[in-house]
């Protein structure tokens, strides 16, 4: 198990003029911006960060000048376990990394999948990573879903991230390849939550959380269509579980993809590898973000992996051998 020290956090500020008056989690955001909120609200309240040595309630407000004083410790997100695990690493700095994450790879260490994920590897890779609120992971990938993901390597790294992605401003872009012949792009607007039927499905449900994604179409074939999508918000399954809803599920998606459907006439080859497709055919395809400590706005693309190149070539090869 993962026996990381526990990091000790002695952190002093005074308020200036500007922001007397105030309350005191506001304060305390200006004043200590690598922390969240969340997390500050949650020492104010425990006495951990106090105003000229007293316990004021997170409401309060501070006068200018007074002195704000933080004494915490930021423990370990868990008992996880470092595993030496190969990833596929596209950018690396010392606030941030971006993998390419493989086809089978689960995230994080959940019922099921207690380790072999990527949390175990990234503790690997970077042990101070535990110190890291989930250890770094702002964002999430499905176990079959292949692509890109950053991982924040600092507590400030994390904090900026996990803003920008609560402000949209992180581009994600998508490329899959969906059942059905689209014949224009367009956007989906409608809230995901739990699945009332079946708790371990997403739906689109009328007390779910906000959920917009836009696509467009890539390529048509006889009764496929390869597609970008660019998600607006970030739900768990949004791409297949909009898709579906709008009667064109991803190839592949054991859980949203409905009955199965074969192009007629369609070679025994295109036939067995729509069948057999191992995993719903989505790849994050691109990455843009700011970075966290330069401010710079990065980008990065990766390539189509082996399965999903193929099933594309298989496709074409069968509309174009019925054209005419």
């Amino acid at each position: 198990m993962s026996n990381s020290p526990i990091q000790t956090i002695h952190l002093q500020a005074e308020v200036p003029y500007e922001l007397g008056s105030q309350r005191l989690d506001q304060v305390a955001a200006q004043l200590f911006p690598e922390h969240s909120r969340s997390r500050l609200s949650a020492w104010i309240k425990e006495g951990r960060l106090t105003v000229d040595g007293a316990v004021l309630r997170p409401r309060d407000p501070v006068h200018a000048g007074a002195l704000l004083a933080l004494q915490a410790e930021q423990e370990a997100q868990g008992e996880w376990l470092a595993q030496d695990i190969t990833l596929n690493i596209v950018y690396e700095d010392e606030h941030l990394l971006v993998i390419d994450k493989p086809a089978g790879l689960v995230v994080h260490p959940a019922a099921g999948h207690a380790d072999g994920t990527l949390l175990n590897a990234l503790l690997h890779h970077v042990p101070d990573i535990v110190n890291v609120p989930r250890a770094g992971i702002v964002h999430r990938l499905d176990k079959d879903t292949t692509g890109l993901m950053v991982v924040a390597k600092t507590i400030e790294a994390h904090t900026q991230l996990v803003a920008q992605l609560q402000a949209r401003s992180v581009g994600r872009i998508y490329e899959a390849i969906v059942i059905g012949q689209l014949t224009s792009g367009g956007t989906v607007d409608a809230p995901i939550g739990r699945s009332s039927a079946q708790r371990q499905r997403m739906a689109v449900t009328a007390g779910g959380k906000p959920a917009v994604t836009h696509y467009r179409v890539l390529e048509r074939f006889r009764s496929h269509t390869h597609v970008r999508v660019k998600l607006e918000t970030g739900r768990t399954h949004q791409i297949r579980v909009h898709m579906s809803h709008i009667g064109y599920p991803l190839v592949g998606d054991p859980v949203y993809a409905g009955r199965f459907r074969i192009p007629p006439g369609a070679s025994p080859t295109l036939v067995q590898e729509l069948k057999s497709f191992p995993r719903q055919a989505l790849h994050a395809r691109f990455l843009e973000l700011q970075h966290p400590a330069t401010g710079l706005r990065m980008k990065w693309q990766s390539a189509l992996p082996d399965d999903f190149v193929w099933m594309l070539s298989l496709l074409r090869q069968d509309r174009e051998s019925f054209v005419g």
